[in-house]
């Protein structure tokens, strides 16, 4: 008796072929994520990247580029960090002014004015008192994997604090044009201001690996060092309006001092030119007068040095009728009787 294609029980029913389908499907697949699973922790490891391998939550070995091979999960836990040499930029957004503050920067006016909150958000007092606001890029490296890997997601917010502390301890013990160029006016002849200001970035850089290296003292490094800072400062809005009107008033004072010093120059150079003039014609015209006088006198003074006085006689009484001649008057006076005396502009 043979059975019925049609008995559920029989080897070639479509439900037992159905079956034994979904099994070796089910098995296929069962064996297939067994190996995924076995090898989900090999693999290759880019030459920018490198791995710290944990067994059970410790520090098993750091594999650098290459083929890794490690123990699936649970047993081993692979992490990867970037390598001994790369260098990774973090933007501290802490020190930059809030959306909120913005925001409110636009809508604020003198009736209604800022809270200390968002007033003071993203700006630094310096030690003149001034106001500054700095966009820093700080450039690390990890430098402990391990430690890096135990305060995972913890160590760029700690890092975005010790940035952030450093930045005010540094603008608080400077003065603002030794961060940045506010006044130019007063800081013309300091050949060391942009020394001082070059400076800012190795002390904050300094300051920065200090507070890193108190944290791994205490057991709580955050594994990174800090190669370069990239800081870019600049000043508020209403201090730059202030700053640029202070700039243009000394400008046009200046300008004004330069206007008045040409001035009293060309009138300096005009009075000293005259000077010189009435000099010299006061010398050419004493000149002409002590030639006049001397041409004048000539005679006389040839004839003191004559010693003949019948010469001088003769001269006397040639040239004394001419001159009496133009005299309208003339009184004579006894040399050796003084009973009458002439005063000149009296009359007669």
């Amino acid at each position: 008796m043979s059975l019925s294609s049609k008995d559920p029980d029989s080897l070639d029913s479509p439900w037992i072929q159905a079956g034994r389908l979904t099994f070796l499907a089910l098995y296929a697949v069962t064996v297939l994520a067994a190996l995924a699973w076995a090898f989900s922790n090999v693999r290759q490891i880019d030459p920018q990247n490198r791995a710290v391998v944990l067994h059970f939550g410790a520090l098993d070995r750091i594999q650098n580029a290459g083929l890794l091979l490690a123990w699936p999960r649970p047993f081993e836990q692979v992490v990867l960090l970037p390598a001994a040499d790369r260098v990774i930029e973090r933007r501290v957004e802490t020190l930059l002014r809030s959306d909120a503050a913005i925001q409110a920067d636009r809508v604020a006016s003198l009736a209604t004015p800022l809270s200390d909150a968002l007033a003071g958000s993203g700006y630094l007092l310096t030690g003149d008192a001034g106001v500054v606001q700095l966009d820093v890029r700080v450039f690390y490296k990890v430098t402990e994997p391990y430690a890096f890997v135990l305060q995972g997601t913890h160590v760029l917010p700690a890092l975005d604090r010790l940035v952030t502390r450093s930045a005010v301890a540094l603008t608080a013990a400077r003065d603002l044009d030794t961060i940045l160029v506010a006044r130019p006016e007063l800081i013309g002849a300091d050949n060391q201001a942009a020394e001082r200001r070059e400076r800012l970035r190795g002390d904050l850089v300094q300051g920065i690996n200090q507070r890193l290296v108190d944290l791994a003292s205490t057991g709580l490094g955050l594994g990174i060092e800090v190669t370069r800072v990239d800081v870019q400062s600049s000043l508020p809005s209403p201090a730059v309006n202030a700053f640029n009107a202070v700039l243009t008033a000394s400008q046009q004072a200046d300008k004004a001092v330069a206007n008045a010093r040409t001035d009293a120059e060309k009138l300096t150079q005009g009075a000293t030119q005259d000077a010189d003039r009435l000099v010299q014609v006061a010398h050419a015209g004493a000149r002409e007068r002590l030639a006049n006088a001397q041409a004048q006198t000539a005679t006389v003074a040839s004839l003191a040095q004559v010693k003949d006085p019948g010469l001088l006689l003769r001269l006397y009484r040639e040239r004394l009728p001419k001159i009496l001649g133009q005299a309208g008057s003339v009184t004579t006076v006894d040399p050796k009787d003084d009973s009458r005396l002439i005063i000149q502009g009296a009359e007669q």
